[in-house]
């Protein structure tokens, strides 16, 4: 298990767009991954879950990636928040 804690860049967040490419990133991975803001923390698999978080640029988030590679696996994940994907 392998987790890390960034800031979402953005520019409006993780709207409709962005949450199905992390998604499809997410279960393409293989990996079990769960997305985490505040206190609430949802599957990634989830384009619900994911875009009932709310997140908006500068929101910091944490990612937990469990399986193989899940170092690998959360390094790609957390520079896909970590680019403006609104530019």
């Amino acid at each position: 298990m392998a987790d890390r804690t960034l800031v979402v860049a953005s520019a409006h967040g993780l709207h409709a767009r962005p949450a199905a490419l992390f998604v499809k990133s997410v279960t393409e991975s293989g990996c079990a991954v769960q997305l985490k803001k505040g206190e609430r923390s949802v599957n990634a698999a989830s384009i619900l879950g994911v875009v009932s978080l709310g997140i908006e640029h500068g929101d910091e988030v944490t990612l937990t990636v469990t399986g193989d590679d899940d170092e690998r696996v959360l390094s790609e994940l957390a520079a896909f928040l970590e680019q403006d994907h609104d530019a």
